[in-house]
């Protein structure tokens, strides 16, 4: 799979799956999730990581999980488990590895480089979780490394190395990945909400991300995907808005006119890049629901 058609996906929903719980990664066959992260690092206790890897490595050789993006979130490669991980998931080629607590280029540059010596990561990509005070200030340069296809913020362990307390005092972090992201061209998705049995909490966050123009939201629980779904997926009135704009500019141009207006606002050509936009990515997650 090329980073264009990963580009392409819908990441509205990206749920966390424990490997060492068979059940959860049988289980996630049927959810309605947009992404699944296998997770081999902080789900997973001590004591379950050899049996996790193991686990998922089979899971994943079966396949089943249908048209939803798969990552697997290795331990660090300085841990006493990461090398295992890596080899472990180098041998089954998985759609992406999502490396944790990455503080710099050279962290992802060095494993881009150690994938595309092996036939079955050949299009293997990486994704970033941004989750510590280095890592967030050498985002920029961590978007553009090779393989990078997007970001994930891991904003429990950023609230821990700031000593925050609320998610507000973390929008700078926040931001700053952000428009590193959409200057490199890649994705990013928005941390988790621990708070898993309150929607009405959830539906504010997943609001507020969507607003800031994150992708998606990172999911700890089955039942936050609902409203993370629809959250981060244009609504009724955005679509029929975008297809108006985009109707009422391509009548002024062919009049000679630059400008269109709807509902009393200026349409320009912008705007209808951006109409176009919602367009198709509502395109695609009707394509990602229909497979």
């Amino acid at each position: 799979m090329d980073t264009l058609e990963i580009r392409a996906r819908p990441y509205r929903s990206v749920l966390y799956i424990p490997a060492s719980k068979d059940r959860a990664i049988e289980k996630a066959k049927g959810l309605a999730a947009d992404a699944i992260i296998f997770d081999l690092e902080d789900a997973v206790a001590v004591e379950e990581k050899a049996h996790a890897r193991d686990l998922l490595t089979a899971r994943l050789t079966e396949g089943g999980f249908g048209n939803r993006a798969l990552m697997v979130r290795i331990n660090g490669l300085d841990t006493p488990w990461g090398e295992d991980d890596l080899s472990a998931v180098m041998a089954i080629g998985p759609q992406a590895i999502l490396l944790p607590k990455v503080g710099s280029v050279t962290e992802v540059a060095a494993l881009a480089a150690r994938l595309h010596g092996a036939a079955a990561t050949r299009n293997t990509q990486i994704w970033a979780m941004m989750e510590t005070p280095m890592g967030i200030l050498n985002a920029a340069e961590i978007a553009r490394a090779p393989r990078m296809t997007g970001f994930v913020m891991g904003t429990n362990d950023l609230a821990k190395e700031l000593g925050c307390r609320t998610r507000g005092a973390m929008h700078m972090a926040l931001q700053h990945c952000l428009l590193a992201a959409r200057a490199a061209g890649i994705l990013c998705i928005d941390g988790v909400y621990n708070a898993f049995r309150d929607e009405e909490g959830l539906a504010v966050e997943c609001a507020e991300g969507r607003d800031f123009g994150f992708d998606g939201k990172t999911l700890i629980h089955p039942s936050q995907i609902a409203i993370a779904n629809t959250a981060f997926a244009p609504s009724q009135a955005e679509i029929d808005l975008a297809r108006r704009q985009i109707a009422a500019f391509e009548a002024a141009t062919a009049q000679g006119q630059a400008v269109a207006v709807v509902d009393g606002q200026i349409v320009e050509n912008l705007h209808v890049d951006t109409a176009r936009a919602t367009l198709a990515k509502a395109d695609a997650i009707a394509r990602q629901e229909a497979a």
